[in-house]
């Protein structure tokens, strides 16, 4: 779900037309050094190219996110006689898009050699190519060639959605993945050389075991005539085997299956995988369904769609509508789908953990309306094309969920993590990096896009979460977005929100933004924020756009490029706001002193 569509290009007048002038050339200045941190908390310190510049922030970052069966390696960081870009901040470039806001353009011949910090026997690739280009990696291992490549194409990227103001083509980036075929050691040297021109984010590398095997007493979807070399088609023989293993268990093999359409009636059954590296899916709309009695697992294989742009009245999600209750998603790779789970109606006591979503043309998980007891953990996302993980409370209420302990990089045309409404929802000790155009890092929102809406209600909490260079200029009005925002859209803030121990490193713009997004001056109240570590800010660490108060206790900053304080209630005369001091505060005193332009990114002119 997209942020800030319905603003009105007349809702600023002239303050706003002055603004653009000002966040333009702050849009070009984006080229600070940047600090990578890991992604993972099993990730060691000192691998990344920021790792020397502020061991505190580390240690803090390092609490956070998902715990990853795989090492991160930049592809600026290692050797290559490829060109470095970036960091580069502005939408609709490679740049930007990409994991630390950097990465490496290779030509013909041209390669990347990773070091591998731990044993390895597989890895994944984020790339670009050329719009309409199509290539390969060869893979060398301490200088000599393996018969190993890796597939590449632009047939995922380059998504338009005009119907969403402001975005421009974007969703450059894809993944690949190739087992390696040989257990390699830490030390060992893995050459990645392209074909033709190529831009290198980062590889994943992984030890992965080998396939699991078949339960006793499952109901094998080979004997019931599924294909497991992807040629025909096993949508019956997958149908079959869930219709008679209810009560028990699906076994999907290793293998490659190919669905032509959705299931559906999948209730009281396990649908099991050898391994998200060994069973693969090839379908875009692999469970549909709008009831369920429950008792739905879905656990270690994956589903790999074919969507190559985004239709929002088609459902081409891994799940669409309902799992039922005390239903499970673990140990799935979802990649090329529109949504990996969008789930409405009865999901209550559902746990989604250890998953992958890669490559999602919109949101890669929405809660949409009447989830209960939900816990959302040890997730990995990169490169969805909208909200990376949603909530949105329509029809009836979402309440007592939470989020935690997710990796969510690179979510490239709005928010990180976004809650649009709920009662007492938890999103906690998350790791959020590199948004980019249409959202911060983390979003607590009363944006309805739809009736009945149920606004943020009861107590919503944010705890122990890091942020990593997020927040964005949003570009329909040149808007700078913090890394984390409380929005009264549509309504004022009523619920208990409290913001704790919250780490921002290298926020491209503020840090903590209250605004009422809708441009109607709904006041942001009952928010506190105890205990937050700001390193480096482009602009200020508060930046407040609507009437209302919040308190701030223990907030310390350095690094804050402009001044403490942006104070500008919108429209002028709705009421003030008001920062309170809760004491513990240091490093972003002073207060921004011209309501007619936005500060630009390190300087107080």
């Amino acid at each position: 779900m997209f942020q800030y569509d319905r603003i009105k290009e007349v809702s600023r007048g002239s303050r706003r037309r002055r603004r653009a002038v000002v966040a333009a050339a702050a849009a070009t200045a984006c080229a600070a050094a940047v600090a990578v941190v890991p992604l993972s908390r099993a990730a060691e310190p000192g691998t990344g190219s920021g790792a020397g510049k502020a061991k505190s922030a580390y240690a803090r970052v390092a609490q956070a996110g998902a715990t990853l069966p795989f090492t991160s390696l930049e592809a600026e960081d290692a050797a290559s006689e490829g060109q470095k870009i970036g960091p580069d901040h502005t939408q609709g470039t490679v740049a930007s898009e990409s994991s630390g806001r950097q990465a490496v353009k290779l030509g013909a011949g041209q390669g990347v050699e990773f070091t591998l910090p731990s044993a390895a026997n597989a890895v994944n690739v984020a790339y670009s190519v050329p719009d309409g280009r199509s290539g390969s990696l060869a893979v060398y291992v301490n200088g000599e060639k393996t018969d190993k490549k890796l597939a590449l194409t632009s047939k995922y990227s380059y998504v338009d959605t005009p119907w969403i103001t402001g975005s421009k083509t974007h969703h450059l980036l894809d993944n690949a993945r190739v087992a390696l075929g040989k257990d390699l050691k830490q030390g060992d040297k893995v050459r990645l050389e392209a074909d033709g021109e190529t831009t290198l984010d980062v590889a994943d590398f992984e030890q992965i075991s080998g396939p699991a095997q078949r339960p006793e007493g499952s109901v094998s979807v080979v004997d019931k005539g599924a294909d497991p070399s992807g040629e025909g088609d096993s949508t019956q023989a997958f149908r079959q085997a869930v219709a008679d293993a209810e009560g028990g268990t699906v076994w999907i093999p290793e293998g490659d299956f190919k669905l032509t359409s959705e299931l559906s009636g999948v209730q009281n059954v396990t649908l099991r995988g050898a391994g998200s590296w060994y069973s693969e899916v090839h379908s875009s709309r692999f469970i549909d369904q709008q009831s369920s009695s429950g008792k739905v697992h879905l656990k270690d294989f994956a589903v790999l769609g074919e969507v190559t742009e985004r239709v929002d009245s088609n459902p081409d999600n891994f799940v669409n509508g309902v799992l039922g209750p005390d239903s499970s998603v673990s140990g799935m790779w979802l990649q090329h789908l529109k949504v990996g789970l969008w789930l409405m109606g009865d999901n209550d006591n559902l746990t989604v953990s250890g998953n992958r979503f890669l490559d999602m043309t919109a949101d890669g998980l929405n809660l949409n309306g009447g989830a209960k007891n939900i816990t959302v953990s040890d997730n990995f996302l990169r490169n969805t094309g909208d909200d990376a993980l949603a909530m949105w409370s329509l029809n009836t209420t979402n309440s007592s969920s939470t989020f935690k302990n997710n990796t969510v990089t690179q979510p490239n045309l709005a928010n990180g993590i976004a809650i649009y409404g709920g009662r007492d929802i938890t999103v906690s000790d998350n790791l959020v990096l590199d948004t980019n155009a249409l959202g911060s890092g983390i979003a607590l929102s009363n944006q309805k896009f739809a009736e009945p809406f149920f606004p943020l209600a009861g107590t919503v909490k944010a705890d122990g979460n890091a942020l990593v260079r997020t927040g964005a200029m949003n570009p329909n009005w040149q808007h700078p977005m913090g890394a984390l925002r409380v929005d009264s859209y549509d309504s004022a803030i009523e619920a208990q929100v409290s913001i704790t121990d919250t780490t921002a490193a290298d926020s491209p713009y503020s840090v903590f933004e209250l605004v009422s997004g809708g441009g109607a001056g709904h006041p942001v109240k009952n928010v506190t924020v105890d205990g937050a570590t700001i390193e480096e800010a482009g602009t200020v660490a508060v930046q407040a756009e609507t009437p209302g108060s919040v308190r701030f206790s223990g907030v310390k900053a350095t690094g804050v490029g402009v001044t403490g304080v942006y104070n500008c209630p919108f429209p002028k005369g709705s009421g003030t706001f008001t920062v309170e001091d809760g004491g513990g505060n240091s490093g972003w005193d002073g207060l921004w002193e011209n309501c007619d332009n936005w500060p630009k990114r390190g300087s107080a002119d």
